[in-house]
């Protein structure tokens, strides 16, 4: 945080010296100041920084799934042994298992107008059925929608929120789309019943099937064929 321009400096020292251990900082790559708060303290300590340190609006609230953080093989100059098949079989039912611990966590952007300064904070989701954290509709009405988004997406609910439905996704969609464990073809799909005379769920008939990436080669095995191919050159009619 040396390298962060002062203002930050001295926003981060007034934060600390009024939370102190409620607030746990964390490295950022951006000019942007980012904390880590308990879930418990989320509310109150939301309504100090808008109330004393003029953090007036939230610009955006969203959820991340921790689940497989750090140990994708996306980058990968070699075929995998397992493929990136999401919950094509491990996972065909409906997510029952217990929530991990911090496994869930939901993050808020917030803006003070009065100082023009930013502030990030995260927040780890309550383990257990399922992943659970204070609603901040009270402290900012704005966030009605976008704990709405987060609930319909990663499943986390949204304790006290005043009507927490689904915003995205059609009122009898199973499952929560944003989590890692959710298969990529999804658990039901939607067809018109002719004999029913309207729209009817039914199981996926989509076959889980597991991708496997390209393979990056450093090689320049190509390259002798790629400088003697010849040119095409087009042709004038003139």
């Amino acid at each position: 945080m040396s390298l962060a321009p002062a203002y930050l400096l001295d926003l981060a020292a007034r934060l600390t010296g009024r939370f102190g251990e409620q607030l746990t900082p964390l490295p950022a790559l951006t000019d942007e100041l980012t904390f880590e708060v308990q879930s418990p303290q989320l509310v109150d300590v939301c309504r100090v920084l808008r109330d004393e340190f003029r953090f007036e609006m939230l610009v955006d609230l969203s959820g991340i799934d921790y689940l497989h953080y750090g140990l994708e093989e996306w980058q990968t100059h070699s075929a995998t042994s397992s493929g990136f098949g999401r919950a094509t079989a491990a996972h065909a039912a409906v997510d029952t298992a217990p929530v991990a611990p911090r496994r869930f966590a939901v993050v808020y952007h917030l803006l003070s107008i009065e100082h023009n300064l930013r502030l990030r904070l995260r927040a780890y989701c309550e383990a257990g059925d399922v992943p659970i954290v204070d609603s901040v509709v009270d402290v900012w009405p704005g966030a009605n929608w976008y704990e709405r988004e987060v609930f319909d997406l990663f499943g986390v609910y949204f304790r006290g929120h005043p009507d927490l439905r689904r915003i995205l996704t059609d009122y009898g969609f199973v499952g929560f789309p944003f989590r890692k464990d959710f298969p990529l073809s999804g658990h039901v799909e939607v067809r018109y019943d002719p004999d029913k005379g309207r729209v009817v769920y039914q199981p996926v008939s989509i076959e889980p099937r597991v991708l496997v990436p390209r393979v990056i080669r450093d090689d320049q095995r190509y390259d002798a064929l790629l400088t003697s191919a010849p040119a095409v050159v087009g042709k004038s009619d003139a």
